[in-house]
């Protein structure tokens, strides 16, 4: 009998302990999942904001770069003889090429 009487003693604490966790309502899986997409919005717009402020920065870079090249090959041209173009003149205006390029592409966003 005394066993009887330690299980039943056991039981009703076990009872008591777990009632109150059971009688607790978790916090619906919607309104998790829907605060965890909002935020996963703000920070994937927080980011292209970001992207799009330092895409804007190097086109800002690059052009600056390509009125640069655009004016020492003017001033290069010029300079040079009529049947005469250095090599130097000829890196320059591939390097504008290949930046001209660059700017375009980024003003495509890609």
């Amino acid at each position: 009998m005394p066993c009887f009487r330690l299980l039943g003693i056991l039981t009703l604490i076990l009872t008591f302990a777990i009632s109150p966790a059971l009688c607790q309502k978790p916090v619906p899986a919607t309104q998790e999942s829907e605060a965890q997409v909002s935020l996963d919005r703000e920070m994937q717009h927080k980011l292209q904001r970001e992207q799009q402020k330092k895409h804007f920065e190097q086109m800002k870079r690059d052009s600056q770069r390509l009125l640069e090249l655009a004016t020492e090959l003017k001033k290069d041209v010029d300079e040079s003889g009529e049947n005469v173009l250095s090599l130097l003149v000829v890196r320059k205006a591939e390097e504008i090429e290949k930046l001209a390029h660059r700017v375009k592409e980024n003003m495509r966003g890609h």
